[in-house]
């Protein structure tokens, strides 16, 4: 089975936590991507998260405004993360577990990636004839 290292994204998009969701999904579509990660705020800070998902559930929870709310308010923090040396079959079950899409690949609590469940995928399709 494959490793983590093996199928990472290591192309990551940051943003801060104090950016406006406008200025978030402006990076989203400007690269294209459905997910960002949140910065750190010092080195023994966690990494964040901030997806399509969290942006809709906070403007509609908050009623909300994309140049008022910061990302902060709709990231997730702590984001799950694991290691580069874990099977892709052990990522796979922790997001079954607890049902996210993508997980950051962390080594000393530093960002090396991220997995998310189409990466797996492919790593599964490859093993169907």
């Amino acid at each position: 089975m494959k490793l983590v290292k093996e199928v990472m994204v290591s192309n990551v998009i940051c943003v801060s936590p104090f950016a406006t969701l406008r200025e978030a999904l402006r990076l989203m579509k400007k690269h294209g991507v459905k997910s960002l990660v949140v910065e750190k705020q010092h080195p023994s800070d966690a990494y964040g998260l901030i997806t399509y998902t969290n942006v809709l559930k906070t403007v509609v929870a908050e009623q909300g405004d994309i140049d008022l709310l910061n990302v902060y308010d709709a990231c997730a923090k702590p984001a799950l993360a694991v290691g580069k040396s874990l099977e892709v079959r052990q990522v796979a079950a922790l997001m079954t577990e607890h049902r996210v899409k993508r997980v950051l690949v962390l080594e000393d609590n530093d960002l090396l990636g991220f997995v998310a469940m189409d990466d797996i995928m492919t790593v599964l399709l490859e093993q169907v004839d």
